[in-house]
């Protein structure tokens, strides 16, 4: 092997190195990146300095939190449509019977 083929292997393998190391900080990056708005997505951490630890666990709490608050006020919902139901047919019946007594 020729002191040129050495040259253009070793560029190669620097080159190789030079990329995966480029790549691996960029994967690296996006992971704090994600971290970073999670932990700002969570009322109790934002703006917070917090562990990666921290942000899940506090992430999972507040996620948690959000189901519940989700579950009652789609029972208040439901219990508010049912109670227009009622009153839609509480109408409609004074309706009818105000037509009725109208034409007698």
């Amino acid at each position: 092997m020729s002191d040129e083929d050495m040259d253009i292997e070793i560029e190669s393998d620097a080159d190789k190195r030079a990329h995966h190391n480029a790549l691996e900080r960029k994967r690296r990056d996006h992971i704090k990146d994600s971290f970073s708005s999670l932990r700002d997505s969570v009322p109790s951490l934002r703006g917070e300095k917090a562990s990666r630890a921290q942000i899940l666990k506090k992430a999972a709490e507040y996620i948690q939190l959000m189901r519940k608050k989700n579950s009652i006020h789609q029972q208040d919902i439901d219990e508010l449509k049912r109670q227009n139901k009622v009153l839609e047919e509480q109408i409609a019946q004074i309706l009818a019977n105000y037509q009725e007594d109208s034409l007698r």
